[in-house]
């Protein structure tokens, strides 16, 4: 602390001095990076750890408002909170940072994955440590449901929106429309009692189109790219195609990695076999079956976003150029064009919302939205756990005894002890070797 106290005394520069004043906050980012396992709501509870409990960046309604908000929008959502954190922090400078510190570790490891798969034709022992990572997250995910049901279900309606999210969620988990359809639901069902909250007039503000032009210009020119490309058989089409595919796939995913896995088998696996593009003998990007399995396995047993997968499938798509260099560009294009519409839609559209807040029809939509949110992760935690439950334990399985003590233990740890979310991974890790 007194070598960054003798830095901030002799730099006049305003920029570094806002970097070496958020170095902490960066280095959680990082931590947070190498160990948040189990999807967005698995990241979900550790945000709640590391940047609510323990570093006080945001409050729990304000990560609440986050999680609620990036939820309604198409992409990676936990990439967008985490994201929006870094935003409210130190401003668009250091949400970029934030962004690329977390998605960096997971698109590097995949990426790799992409040159090494040749080499792990046996995954299955390869990946035994990571078997409590699972159960761990359904830990972290009921710890969220907990911390976040007091700050959000206060009353008959609240109630009734978290009964009905959680068993729609459940019966309904792998539809793409269940999320968003549930907020947008329960924002609608907040607002017929105008009592709560009374209308009150806020004058306009100026919105700051620049976020959105970006996003709707790279859309466009990304898809004349890829097309003309790919009629004019340039030498590089692929580059194009495959920037175009990904961009596509960030901007237009809702529901995560669930969502996100199918689009790119169809795009990847199914559709190079389809009958038209054998009559037309169109050279498409494509990728084995078992290669795309292996990668949208291993994507969840590693930490961080499971959107990491572009930089995989960038990279096995671009591998049948037989040149390590385009395949390391296939790397950085496909973690790029992923990303890069998250980015930029929750950065136009969140000074907006939070405009639009101070409106009493959409204030009182945050009371169902906020409410649907915990409905979701209580929901999820229930699907989650039924195969642990229903068939590991039921069946008298010792594993299904160890991942329900996993899921209690990593509970209590999160609930009643001040252990950093990092070795609680650990320790899972740790378990899941010696088991």
């Amino acid at each position: 602390m007194c070598f960054f106290g003798f830095i901030l005394s002799r730099t006049h520069n305003p920029q570094l001095l806002i970097l070496l004043r958020h170095i902490p906050f960066l280095r959680a980012v990082f931590f947070h990076s190498i160990t948040a396992f189990g999807g967005p709501q698995g990241h979900y509870g550790m945000m709640l750890k590391t940047f609510v409990s323990k570093r006080r960046d945001v409050t729990e309604k304000e990560l609440l408002d986050f999680v609620s908000f990036c939820n309604m929008l198409p992409g990676a959502s936990s990439t967008q909170t985490l994201t929006l954190i870094g935003y409210k922090r130190g401003g668009i400078p250091l949400a970029v940072l934030t962004l690329l510190i977390w998605i960096t570790p997971a698109c590097t490891i995949m990426g790799a994955l992409s040159f090494l798969l040749d080499y792990f034709a046996d995954m299955s022992i390869k990946t035994r440590v990571f078997q409590f990572i699972q159960p761990m997250a359904i830990g972290f995910i009921a710890y969220s449901a907990f911390k976040l049901f007091k700050v959000a279900i206060n009353n008959t309606i609240t109630q009734v929106i978290l009964i009905v999210a959680a068993f729609a969620t459940f019966f309904a988990f792998k539809t793409p429309w269940i999320f968003p359809g549930l907020i947008v639901a329960a924002g609608i069902a907040t607002n017929f009692s105008q009592r709560r909250i009374p209308q009150f007039e806020v004058p306009p503000k100026k919105i700051k189109w620049g976020n959105m032009v970006i996003f709707l210009f790279l859309f466009a020119v990304a898809g004349y790219l890829s097309e003309t490309a790919t009629d004019e058989n340039w030498k590089n089409k692929k580059s194009f195609n495959l920037f175009e595919n990904t961009y596509r796939f960030g901007s237009l995913v809702f529901g995560g990695g669930d969502v996100l896995m199918p689009m790119m088998y169809e795009q990847y696996v199914v559709r190079p076999q389809s009958a038209r593009v054998l009559e037309t003998k169109r050279d498409v990007l494509k990728m084995k079956q078992d290669e795309f399995l292996t990668g949208s396995g291993i994507v969840r047993a590693i930490p961080g976003p499971v959107f990491s997968i572009g930089a995989f499938t960038g990279g096995m798509v671009m591998r049948t150029e037989n040149s390590p260099s385009l395949q390391l560009l296939g790397c950085l294009l496909g973690a790029i064009g992923i990303f890069l519409p998250s980015a930029l839609l929750v950065l136009f559209f969140f000074p907006v919302w939070h405009n639009l807040k101070k409106y009493a029809v959409i204030y009182r939509s945050l009371e169902g939205i906020n409410a649907a949110v915990v409905g979701i992760m209580a929901g999820s935690v229930f699907y989650l756990s039924k195969d642990i439950i229903l068939h590991e334990v039921w069946n008298g399985s010792m594993l299904g005894w160890f991942d329900s003590a996993v899921i209690i233990a990593t509970f209590c740890l999160l609930r009643f002890s001040k252990l950093p979310a990092p070795f609680i991974v650990l320790g899972c890790l740790i378990l899941g070797w010696l088991v």
